[in-house]
């Protein structure tokens, strides 16, 4: 995190709505704009304060842009997106938004991740995007720093108003990076037309990094990625990494099409398909799961076996017993899972094992 000199002067000299919100500490610094933690002394919480950086607040249309789309974040009233509280002019004339604080981490911090958890927190973005993208909100910089993680696994997608503003300006002049052009789709680092699919591409990006540690293509700059994805196809996440299900695969790679036409239209309808592959993928799991105790079970039993043909043949002593009429064994009772079978054979071998003369 960048708390340089600028974050330093305005948590010293800056006042926001008047004295009503108090600066604590910088949270994060880019170069759009610096984010706060505060507390809203009216109603004694914790708040995040995002502040328009000074190279852009002489920007009368960027700045009009900012508070309009911080107005239409505001209206978006949903678990998996980050409040919008209110938003003003600090004391220096610099724009800022009062946003929910997210006590967590981000999904750019938590690596990569198994199939089903890294689908669960892709499907909770979906349902955040959903109604934005229904209100006609594309969010347009999707990306791992956006998607907050909070403390108890519910996933908050964040910065809806500046990604929205930053689009009117050139992205060389708002300092974007590459990590964040990683996430971009090709009509969005082309300069055209951006719908809610270019969401969906950056969701599919996020969901490929989860799983592979990687984002779908590497490159220098803005240019070489536009050159990449108009000549190179993106290698199918399951040839990256393991325990990947082709419906999976199909759903992520869809997601990341060259032509927004081919993925899905919107969040809702990209979470709709991770929903289906991961009901496709629980039988799946659950049968591999009998057949691992069928294999123990049938293990347990050679184990077992051999065990009866070494005793019988070494014997237990030096004197011959008296023959014996063996006694009648029952039949194994049936499990009504694998675990529970494997467990009856055992049992079973035990007793009979135990009855043997």
């Amino acid at each position: 995190m960048d708390t340089g000199s600028e974050s330093t002067t305005t948590t010293r000299t800056t006042s926001f709505g008047d004295g009503r919100y108090r600066l604590e500490r910088p949270l994060g610094h880019g170069g759009m704009a610096t984010v706060f933690l505060a507390r809203d002394e009216e109603l004694d919480r914790p708040v995040a304060i995002k502040v328009l950086a000074k190279s852009l607040a002489g920007d009368s249309a960027f700045r009009e842009r900012f508070l309009r789309e911080a107005r239409l974040a505001a209206r978006l009233s949903h678990p998996n997106v980050v409040s919008v509280y209110d938003a003003g002019e600090a004391d220096d004339g610099r724009p800022f938004i009062v946003m929910e604080y997210v006590p967590g981490t981000t999904l750019a911090e938590v690596g990569r991740l198994e199939p089903g958890e890294s689908v669960g927190l892709v499907v909770q973005a979906c349902h955040g995007l959903g109604p934005a993208h229904e209100a006609g909100l594309v969010h347009r910089d999707v990306k791992p720093q956006n998607l907050l993680l909070r403390n108890d696994g519910v996933l908050k997608v964040a910065d809806f108003g500046i990604a929205r503003a930053a689009e009117a300006t050139a992205l060389t002049q708002i300092g974007t990076v590459l990590g964040t052009a990683a996430y971009l789709s090709p009509e969005q680092a082309l300069g055209e037309e951006v719908t809610p699919a270019a969401d969906v591409y950056a969701l599919g990006a996020v969901l490929y990094e989860l799983l592979t540690g990687r984002t779908p293509y590497t490159f220098d700059s803005l240019a070489d990625l536009a050159a990449r994805q108009r000549a190179e196809s993106i290698t199918p996440v399951g040839e990256v990494a393991a325990g990947i299900s082709p419906q999976l695969e199909d759903a992520i790679m869809r997601a990341l099409a060259r032509n927004p036409a081919y993925r899905p239209a919107t969040a809702t309808a990209f979470a709709e398909e991770l929903a289906a592959t991961a009901r496709h993928e629980a039988p799946a799991r659950a049968a591999n799961r009998d057949r691992v105790w069928w294999v123990v079970a049938a293990l347990v039993a050679l184990a077992a076996i051999a065990s009866g043909i070494v005793v019988a043949t070494t014997g237990g002593g030096s004197e011959t017993p008296p023959p014996t009429r063996p006694a009648a064994m029952r039949p194994i009772p049936r499990g009504a899972d694998a675990q529970e079978q494997a467990r009856n054979i055992a049992a079973w071998l035990r007793a009979r094992a135990a009855a043997r003369p």
